[in-house]
């Protein structure tokens, strides 16, 4: 343990390595997720007019995500892309921030890596699974607020009046109505889908990155880290047998491209952001 005064003397990243990758990790979902929420607008938009177009047996306002997206750009201008960032933001805070720390906590001191600094695939799987499970775990209040403020968009479709005043009004009144229980409804299939998507992100980010820095001649820059790069149902299982039931298999995979072209920009902004931050900072590379 080092004197106070040599403690004091140590960079941020240093003395609170855990609390600094927090902050960093944040900022960097915060600007991907900025630069990247109007996707997910539209994508949202597009999805909940066809629903309300279809309930009232009318022709959908816009096709596709382009016209989406100039029609609200036109008609409500261009900031209204960026209408509802603030839950989606206040979300990655404590999902990304969760994640990443715990992932490099159990690569690096609960896990290991192996002999000559590697980190076997295997152990990857299970630190990105686990990781993204308890981020989320962490996160399930604010991606509940931001699904219940993202809801109030087709309830204004369907002409129906709001619940809420803001994201605030949101916690509040469903703290009040469910309790702190209330804040955590339908958390398991979130919590499994997350699972999921952080051994496709953190775990190939991770083991793609490494393997081209010990098997090529790239440099540890941008280019490498380009390169690596409402409760219906009784659970999750209910929800798949049931979907699949109603709609078939290939249901499963309904909007499969639109989802994909709002995570794979948000995936590339986050870790050129997360790498050039922890760079500016002084820490090392993830």
């Amino acid at each position: 343990m080092l004197p106070p005064e040599e403690e004091k003397s140590l960079p941020l990243s240093e003395r609170w390595p855990r609390a600094s990758k927090f902050v960093l990790s944040a900022c960097a979902a915060v600007v991907a997720e900025l630069v990247t929420f109007p996707l997910d607008l539209t994508k949202t938009r597009l999805q909940i007019q066809g629903e309300a177009a279809t309930h009232r047996h009318e022709a959908a306002p816009y096709r596709g995500m382009l016209r989406t997206a100039a029609g609200i750009v036109q008609e409500e201008g261009l900031l209204k892309l960026w209408q509802g960032a603030t839950p989606a933001v206040y979300r990655h805070i404590v999902y990304s921030g969760v994640r990443m720390v715990a992932y490099e906590h159990l690569r690096d001191s609960v896990l290991g890596r192996a002999e000559d600094k590697s980190f076997p695939l295997w152990k990857a799987v299970v630190g990105g699974m686990t990781a993204g499970a308890i981020g989320q775990f962490f996160a399930s209040p604010t991606d509940l607020v931001k699904v219940q403020m993202q809801m109030e968009g087709r309830r204004r479709l369907e002409g129906k009046p709001s619940r809420f005043r803001g994201v605030h009004h949101a916690f509040v009144k469903i703290l009040s109505e469910g309790g702190i229980r209330g804040l955590w409804a339908g958390w398991v299939p979130n919590v499994q889908r997350a699972a999921l998507v952080n051994m496709g992100d953190l775990t190939t980010y991770d083991s793609v990155k490494h393997f081209l820095l010990r098997n090529t001649s790239l440099q540890d820059n941008s280019v490498t880290h380009s390169m690596a790069r409402g409760l219906l149902y009784k659970s999750s299982t209910d929800c798949l047998i049931r979907t699949i039931q109603g709609e078939g298999f290939m249901s499963l995979y309904k909007g499969f491209m639109p989802t994909w072209m709002r995570m794979a920009p948000w995936s590339l902004v986050f870790w050129l952001t997360y790498e050039q931050i922890r760079r500016l900072c002084g820490d090392s590379s993830f």
